[in-house]
């Protein structure tokens, strides 16, 4: 008998229903020569201390570290009744093909039960990028190996019992320590948990020590041809700061007198720039998460239900935790059938549709560039509109538009800077010139926040040595603004570009710029866990850290807490799972570090 083993119900009714398995049994469904199954989640999670030594059941110091030798795992209570039936079912198959989610986490669900239950039979993968009837057809042609894709759970292991060891270790010592110097709270300690804590309290705290500093910009109206527009002003080397703000008003007051003394400013210099804009990649989950809390005020965890929704429930959307925006090249010849499905799907769309080059291959499709998965697209089949709610339809929309502008051409504009000249003070302006909207024209008010007027605005026809009349100079009294507090959109955007917040050079140096603390499928759920721990409060779309949150940051030494070192930690999963570091020489590592920092707090009290 061939078991096909399922993450989910919901995928495991898609599968069996491509595959004939309509008989229903207990906890699966039946077909000829074949059994689909279920897991619900992960079956087994990792056996709590008390399951190495009773005596670990109280907290103790004298007890850590706490370093399993032989790693054991138990049958999750609210699941036994399923994991029975999985078990019965591998005691009768001949060949098993894990068909739970592509990723390493569905790779580890799978594998463990495999593991646990002794199965002894041949292995094969079933790799899905979506869910809908042909996706899975193609799939089912092209069958992995279980050797292929074993290293990912190796990769899981070392994530799971990376987070057991400084979980179960740190959180104990640094509670205990905690309730030595008067603290009664529990300070819970996480691998990714609390350096990602870190990056909120850091910003909290720049705003708490902000000093507003006062600075003075003078805007200038000019005119030329009967065509207005906007100069700023420039001010001396020696009167501004590393920002080209001027901090001393006497000079502000000086420069606006002279700039109106006379009527006209003369253009010493002009140099205008071609730019070609590319239209964004469709998404990656941390992109979507990221323009779904700035545009449409989502968590990310509600954008990660939504696109999970998407890919399960509607079949609209293919795989949403994926960690690529790019698409594989063979791919393209599907866009076809991926844009009369959008067609069916949005009769509205026509219009638009009369715009869009099928001829145009963006640079979206690369294979070099694709990894496990590729960017969240819609799928080659009709969806209906009307099933999905209102903010499933927003989701499902901007998906879509990023898709529609791989056929669009660049956005093109010439960029022109002028300098002009005012008797010694000088003026620049900056104007733009759109040539081909393109892309633009489809995703507008989806792309970054609109430049301000001054830096988009059209200038006129002008030449070195022209003379453009002043009409007006105006002084501004600014202040410089304290940062902003983290939305959740922001601190995912950080976790995901860490390496650019790193300022140990040894360990900028080791980062590769693409990595991140967490990974797309565990993200959402480490920000939800903090504010559920009490260590963020989330006030409108903005993050706060709480007292218990400052206390556990400036309780754990440095390296507990330093996101570089946690993306060091990361950049070795990824080594795991390519096959160039071990499982056991990941875990050693790990253990090693926890015992040499539970001998070193622990000396200091």
């Amino acid at each position: 008998m061939r078991l096909f083993l399922c993450e989910k119900p919901s995928q495991g009714r898609d599968i069996a229903k491509v595959l004939g398995a309509t008989r229903r049994g207990d906890g699966c469904l039946i077909g000829p020569e074949t059994t689909v199954t279920w897991c619900i989640g992960h079956l087994l999670e990792t056996a709590p201390p008390e399951t190495y030594g009773i005596q670990y059941k109280n907290w103790s110091l004298d007890h850590l570290p706490i370093i399993p030798v032989q790693w054991q795992v138990e049958v999750k209570p609210k699941t036994a009744a399923q994991f029975k039936i999985i078990k019965r079912l591998l005691s009768e198959a001949t060949t098993v093909v894990i068909a739970t989610d592509a990723d390493r986490e569905g790779e580890m669900i799978a594998r463990e039960l495999l593991e646990l239950c002794k199965y002894p039979g041949s292995v094969q993968r079933l790799w899905l990028s979506a869910l809908n009837e042909a996706s899975i057809r193609k799939a089912l042609s092209s069958l992995k190996s279980g050797q292929e894709t074993f290293p990912l759970y190796h990769s899981a292991l070392a994530r799971s019992r990376a987070d057991w060891l400084i979980g179960m270790n740190l959180s104990r010592l640094f509670t205990l320590l905690g309730r030595r110097a008067g603290y009664d709270g529990v300070l819970s300690v996480g691998r990714v948990q609390t350096p990602t804590l870190r990056l909120v309290v850091d910003r909290d705290r720049a705003i708490a020590g902000f000093v507003p500093v006062p600075y003075w910009n003078i805007e200038v109206h000019l005119s030329s041809m009967g065509q207005r527009f906007i100069a700023a002003w420039l001010p001396p080397c020696s009167g501004r700061d590393e920002s080209g703000r001027c901090l001393q008003q006497v000079l502000a007051h000086h420069a606006v007198q002279t700039i109106t003394d006379e009527k006209s400013a003369t253009v010493i210099s002009l140099h205008t720039e071609h730019f070609r804009e590319p239209p964004p990649l469709p998404f990656d989950l941390s992109t979507l998460q990221e323009v779904c809390s700035r545009k449409l005020g989502l968590g990310v965890q509600e954008t990660l239900n939504i696109a999970q929704a998407l890919y399960e429930t509607h079949k609209a959307t293919t795989y949403p935790r994926s960690d690529c925006r790019y698409l594989p090249e063979n791919m393209f010849n599907e866009a076809p059938a991926v844009l009369d499905a959008l067609l069916k799907t949005d009769p509205a769309l026509r219009p638009a549709f009369e715009d869009l080059d099928q001829s145009l291959r963006s640079r979206a499709w690369n294979n070099a560039k694709v990894t496990a998965h590729h960017g969240i697209i819609p799928t080659i089949e009709p969806a209906n509109l009307v099933r999905m709610s209102e903010q499933e339809r927003h989701v499902y929309e901007l998906i879509r538009s990023h898709y529609l502008v791989q056929f669009l051409p660049h956005h093109e504009f010439d960029r022109t800077q002028v300098e002009l000249a005012r008797g010694e003070e000088r003026l620049t302006a900056v104007g733009k010139l759109i040539l081909v909207q393109g892309w633009k024209s489809l995703l507008s008010e989806n792309t970054e926040e609109d430049e301000p007027s001054h830096k988009s605005q059209v200038l006129p026809i002008l030449q070195k040595g022209a003379q453009c009349a002043v009409d007006n100079a105006e002084l501004k009294s600014m202040q410089t603004a304290a940062p902003k507090p983290l939305t959740e959109g922001d601190l995912i955007k950080a976790m995901k570009n860490v390496a650019k917040l790193v300022n140990d050079p040894r360990l900028k140096q080791k980062l590769r710029d693409t990595t991140g603390i967490g990974t797309e499928a565990t993200r959402a759920g480490i920000i939800k866990g903090l504010i559920d721990r009490g260590y963020l409060l989330k006030k409108k779309r903005a993050l706060m850290a709480t007292a218990a949150a400052h206390t556990l940051i400036e309780a754990v030494p440095a390296a507990v807490a330093d996101p570089g070192m946690t993306a060091i930690w990361e950049q070795a999963l990824d080594e795991i799972e390519a096959g160039r570091l071990t499982l056991d020489a990941f875990v050693a590592k790990q253990a090693n570090w926890i015992a040499q920092l539970v001998e070193h707090c622990g000396a200091l009290t």
